[in-house]
């Protein structure tokens, strides 16, 4: 029986990779700017599912790794940006702290999947426990006053932020001083014994995965591929961090695909 399960399974990995293997990534073009709200909305209705594929059903446990990095208390407002899909956000607002979230995001159809999603988890409106969705621009939050929010994340983000520094620059002002700042970031992944096949998932799978499962979206993920390959390694991310005025500056890898957690402080 054993051996048959496993002839079974070997069989749909086979089809599978062929199935993804025939995913034509040959260069398409992106209608709007790369990594733009535009560019997302592209992808908005088919974002969720095909985050949790290609993270083989792993980005729930980095989203509750981010949430304990931030060490929420009773009476904290929250900034989530690049909240998208509000897939944090409602994570955040769920926890026993029950904090007041605002999510901010480019995209208006990734925020009206959002909105639908904090209804139907009864968190809309205002004060604790609830999530607040706007639409706008992570490197000029006007309208947010400076010290006005206890903590700040930013998940999967930053790396399509043209100007990451007056993004992080932003972030700072409006923390209060002693707040906690947590990014949530990939970068290509060079570190233990399973980068190199790691590697060469991002590259070759990922953007085959999100292609197929999105309808043909392909210049968007091959977009999001290079991305990754193009963010900072962790050492020089956060030297950005520092220079953006962070202080305590820390990062680890909390999963072997290229998935790092970055926390800091606002002095």
């Amino acid at each position: 029986m054993i051996r048959v399960a496993c002839a079974i399974l070997a069989a749909s990995l086979a089809v599978i990779l062929g199935i993804l293997l025939s995913v034509d990534l040959s260069p398409g073009s992106v209608s709007t700017t790369p990594g733009s709200g535009a560019m997302f909305d592209a992808i908005a209705d088919h974002y969720d599912t095909t985050n949790k594929v290609m993270s083989l059903g792993s980005d729930v446990s980095w989203r509750v790794e981010l949430v304990k990095a931030l060490n929420l208390q009773e009476g904290d407002t929250v900034l989530d940006l690049a909240t998208g899909t509000a897939e944090v956000a409602i994570a955040l607002a769920q926890t026993d702290a029950r904090p007041r979230v605002v999510g901010i995001d480019p995209s208006a159809k990734m925020l009206q999947h959002g909105r639908e999603k904090v209804v139907k988890a009864g968190l809309a409106g205002q004060g604790r426990g609830t999530v607040e969705l706007f639409q706008g621009d992570a490197q000029h939050l006007h309208g947010m006053s400076s010290k006005s929010f206890d903590k700040t994340c930013i998940s999967f983000g930053i790396r399509n932020v043209p100007d990451r520094a007056a993004a992080l620059e932003e972030m700072a002002r409006v923390t209060r001083p002693g707040g906690i700042v947590a990014v949530l970031e990939f970068s290509e992944p060079h570190e233990g014994f399973f980068a190199p096949l790691a590697r060469i998932f991002v590259k070759s799978v990922v953007p085959r995965i999100g292609a197929f499962m999105s309808g043909g979206a392909r210049a968007e993920y091959v977009h999001l591929q290079n991305s990754i390959k193009d963010f900072p390694l962790p050492a020089a991310f956060r030297n950005e961090m520092i220079s953006a005025g962070f202080i305590d500056v820390t990062s680890r890898m909390i999963h072997p695909g290229g998935v790092y957690l970055y926390t800091s402080a606002v002095p």
